[in-house]
């Protein structure tokens, strides 16, 4: 089967996102698995070439010339959208970062929908700088949503020991509580479901997370919301035949997904989810937006400010998101594509 284009976005250009770009591409088996295309500024990837003491040419192209890219082991292709002023400083602030980071997207995702690359793979934008540009999201995750036309979408996160598909998330604790309800539950279970299915896993088997400490204890905590939110949809799944078990202590069933005992842990609000990944996998963690109608990976971690321009950054993360774009990008075609 032909290598996939996998687009990479550049994120905030402030941020640690040209670096761990060129820190990844620098590893040999990275061009064994796809052809990555950088979405982004040329000359902001120089720059981060220099501070990560990479040799690999950056190779500026329009978009008009994606069809008749060359791609080589030595070399990064990046289509070069020119947004970024050379004497922006690392680290700090920028709304011009913002809006280059959104028009990267804006890119990306369209190519992806024309099906001229197989997916994206996202570096990490500053949701600061993204509304100071005037783009009122919270995150990629809601972006992508509103640049794909798609009205529900989940945000899963993996590490090598555990996969978590969050119910809400960029939303206070009292809204999400307010928002969850049983449709919305099992929608959820069911994206995760096919996710997990389309990577070789037949049947997963899915643990879904309570609420209230100790999943609620029988009424002994909260007011009866794993009753009224989350049991209807567990039953629906079940009476599919889907392997769901749950509501199920949040804490307990972490560390029963940790050892093995679920493929996919269902967390009801970010914090639930995104504290046990993190603590078991920041370093190599990958975000993955389910229920798109493009393929779209992301490293787990933000733009690190703090270290931003200095080398530092660890590009593992990267590495992990590009491997499962790949492996969860649907059979690329090129010539289907217009590429020859």
């Amino acid at each position: 089967m032909p290598k996939p284009i996998v687009a990479i976005t550049m994120g905030d250009a402030a941020g640690v996102g040209p670096e761990i770009i060129m820190k990844s591409l620098s590893h040999p088996e990275v061009h064994d698995l796809c052809f990555p295309l950088v979405i982004g500024d040329a000359g902001r990837l120089h720059s981060a070439g220099s501070i990560v003491g990479t040799r690999l040419e950056i190779r500026s192209m329009l978009e008009s010339e994606l069809e008749s890219a060359n791609f080589t082991v030595d070399a990064v292709n990046c289509v070069d959208l020119k947004l970024i002023p050379p004497e922006l400083p690392w680290g700090k602030l920028s709304r011009h970062a913002g809006e280059a980071a959104y028009r990267y997207l804006e890119l990306a995702a369209r190519l992806a929908l024309e099906r001229r690359v197989a997916a994206i793979c996202t570096a990490p934008i500053n949701k600061e700088a993204l509304q100071a540009a005037g783009h009122k999201f919270p995150g990629h995750t809601e972006l992508l949503a509103h640049l794909t036309g798609t009205p529900e979408v989940s945000m899963m996160l993996t590490t090598a020991k555990l996969k978590v598909l969050h119910v809400t998330t960029h939303i206070g604790l009292i809204d999400a509580i307010s928002r969850i309800e049983p449709g919305l539950v099992q929608r959820t279970i069911a994206r995760g479901r096919e996710a997990l299915e389309r990577t070789g896993i037949r049947d997963p088997h899915i643990g879904v997370c309570g609420i209230n400490p100790h999943a609620g204890e029988n009424g002994l905590f909260g007011h009866g919301e794993e009753e009224e939110k989350i049991i209807p949809a567990v039953n629906i799944c079940r009476a599919r035949g889907w392997n769901v078990e749950g509501p199920l202590p949040a804490d307990t069933l972490f560390y029963r997904a940790q050892r093995g005992d679920f493929d996919l842990v269902i967390a009801m609000y970010h914090d639930q989810g995104h504290g046990p990944v993190k603590v078991l996998g920041l370093e190599s963690g990958v975000n993955i937006t389910v229920g798109l109608p493009v393929v779209r990976t992301s490293v787990d971690h933000g733009t690190a400010f703090d270290i931003a321009g200095t080398g530092k950054a660890d590009e593992r993360s990267l590495l992990e998101a590009l491997r499962q774009a790949v492996q969860l990008a649907p059979q690329w075609n090129p010539s289907a594509a217009g590429f020859k």
